[in-house]
């Protein structure tokens, strides 16, 4: 049975993955390492595949950030199944502030005790979670680390990748506000599923994964 690698998203850590069911499966949780300030996604990919000692046929489950990664990833090594989680898989359906941000990058110049204290912007952009999630929230991204959450949003604002791995597999909300599912061409819809569904739809999420991890 192929290993399940679990990469979370920006500001968030594997906890992320909480309530996500894979007892089934060997998995391997990937935590962030700091990056070099020139690294492009793809370069940081390879030094994660490397990490990790990611192997051939490997299946990689990518939240938000680590979906991104995980196709970067494919790219690279042959991967045996790629499952994107209100993520993107290439460009094109990457949000129109994307631009904005790449002319305008105010991100360089927020305070780095701010990147860490903005739990109270979460339901704001997300949508609303139980107290515990929230909580589970915030505390990840208190202990984020600032410098490589700059790199990760400098990063994902120049990525350009316009091609789709094999055996790629995306499921998103309908509700996201951070990465529409009108952009996304073959993709999973749950209803009601904001940016962070990975939380609060866990039990939906588990019934496409474990199809999707049967075929």
């Amino acid at each position: 049975m192929s290993t399940v690698y679990l990469i979370a998203g920006l500001g968030a850590d594997t906890r992320v993955f909480n309530n996500i069911d894979l007892n089934d499966h060997d998995v391997i949780c990937v935590d962030w390492i700091e990056p070099h300030k020139t690294d492009t996604l793809t370069n940081y990919s390879q030094k994660l595949i490397y990490q990790y000692h990611i192997a051939n046929n490997s299946i990689i489950i990518g939240n938000s950030l680590g979906g991104m990664i995980a196709v970067e990833m494919a790219k690279i090594i042959p991967i045996r199944k790629v499952i994107l989680i209100s993520s993107i898989k290439t460009i094109d359906e990457a949000p129109w502030y994307f631009k904005f941000f790449r002319m305008i990058p105010i991100y360089k110049i927020v305070p780095n005790g701010l990147l860490n204290s903005m739990g109270f912007m979460i339901e704001v952009l997300f949508g609303k979670m139980n107290e515990a999630d929230s909580w589970l929230f915030k505390d990840m991204l208190k202990n984020s680390s600032p410098a490589f959450m700059k790199w990760a949003m400098g990063a994902v604002l120049k990525w350009q990748n316009i091609v789709i791995p094999q055996n790629l597999y995306q499921i998103t909300g309908d509700k996201d506000l951070i990465f529409s599912y009108k952009r996304m061409k073959g993709v999973t819809i749950v209803n009601g599923g904001t940016h962070i569904m990975i939380f609060d739809k866990a039990k939906e999420i588990n019934k496409w994964l474990k199809r999707i991890l049967k075929k």
